[in-house]
């Protein structure tokens, strides 16, 4: 009888260890998160996520109390985001009307892809006299 009980308790054992190593060993599946999409359901080279991942499930706008960015904001690409992408990505970041200042960073395209600090649309957004804490708040949302 003792043997029987070995081999049920090695065949249960090993279907565990093959369980867990299918799953990541995570309850919600494998450990590597999916590729970011667009609503069409194709990869998006568009936008990014931050070292450290996106910001934690709910939290306020930009991942900080007040709607205020923070470094665990996605970033999109102020060259290559559509309109819709941009203008979300800034009302993340606690952008006042976020689809009027979404407008005005594709107008203004193209921005040098090695200015990290998006010079070029600072410029440009400047002169609609925004105020400076608008103007960090849709830099901080965006990329070359």
């Amino acid at each position: 009888m003792r043997i029987g009980r070995t081999i049920w308790t090695t065949v249960a054992l090993a279907a565990l260890v093959t369980l867990m190593a299918c799953t990541g060993g995570q309850p919600g599946g494998p450990t590597a998160p999916a590729p970011a999409t667009t609503g069409s359901g194709t990869n998006s080279p568009a936008v990014t996520s931050p070292p450290g991942g996106p910001s934690p499930p709910g939290g306020a706008p930009g991942g900080a109390p007040g709607g205020a960015p923070t470094s665990q904001l996605a970033r999109v690409s102020a060259n290559t985001a559509g309109e819709g992408q941009i203008a979300t990505a800034l009302r993340d970041a606690g952008v006042p009307d976020a689809e009027r200042w979404a407008k005005e960073v594709v107008e203004h395209r193209p921005y040098p892809a090695d200015d990290r600090s998006l010079t070029k649309l600072r410029e440009e957004l400047a002169r609609y006299n925004p105020g400076q804490d608008t103007i960090d708040k849709i830099i901080s949302a965006l990329q070359p």
